[in-house]
């Protein structure tokens, strides 16, 4: 910043140089430091025009929380942002943080994503039953807990024992491009629509 011209025409002459001759990714990382720096109250009318302008020239990513996402579906960006703006404590943690690797346009960290997603729920699972355990073990008692449909608990149950059996992602035997965004967007996805869904259940049976 202090190197920069106290004339504003000199300023964005240099940025805009900066902004065409950069790699693909910087000019991401720029829109997204515009949006946390946005002074104005309007922030969110910000980040939604950046939205609608990234949909008109057909790019790949989208704001979600703040971040640019190789996620486009409005659907999954609202159950995403809708689950880290009621989580909290280490639910909200783990989701933002797989959302974080998932959003790394340089070094996207897809297994490790993974593993957050489903560490959110073990830990909103655990939260709701008062108890420690994995999901495996947790999942029978949330049954009890909020009136979870059996079928959906073994959904979940199955969706934790793909990550977690001898081969399996939080062993971290498979090779880092063994596991695609396609893995770690479901995985985002299917949490933070699940965590969405216990919590009107919790809302509802208390």
């Amino acid at each position: 910043m202090d190197t920069l011209s106290n004339q504003w025409n000199k300023v964005i002459t240099s940025v805009r140089k900066d902004f065409f001759e950069c790699t693909w990714y910087k000019v991401y990382e720029l829109l997204e430091f515009a949006a946390d720096a946005y002074p104005f109250q309007d922030k969110k009318a910000f980040i939604e025009s950046c939205n609608k302008l990234l949909e008109r020239e057909i790019s790949a990513y989208r704001f979600v929380n703040g971040l640019l996402t190789r996620i486009t579906d409005e659907q999954e960006v609202a159950e995403i942002e809708l689950a880290l703006e009621k989580a909290q404590g280490p639910v909200r943690t783990h989701l933002q943080r797989a959302l974080e690797l998932l959003a790394d346009k340089k070094s996207p960290d897809y297994r490790n994503s993974i593993k957050e997603s489903i560490s959110a729920i073990e830990s909103l699972t655990a939260t709701i039953v008062g108890k420690k355990g994995n999901l495996g073990q947790l999942i029978k008692k949330l049954e009890d807990e909020i009136g979870l449909h059996p079928a959906l608990g073994k959904a979940f149950s199955n969706l934790y024992g793909y990550t977690s059996d001898k081969d399996g992602i939080r062993h971290a035997i498979l090779e880092s491009d063994k596991v695609f965004f396609e893995d770690a967007k479901f995985f985002l996805v299917t949490c933070s629509a699940f965590a969405n869904f216990v919590e009107v259940k919790v809302a509802t049976e208390g």
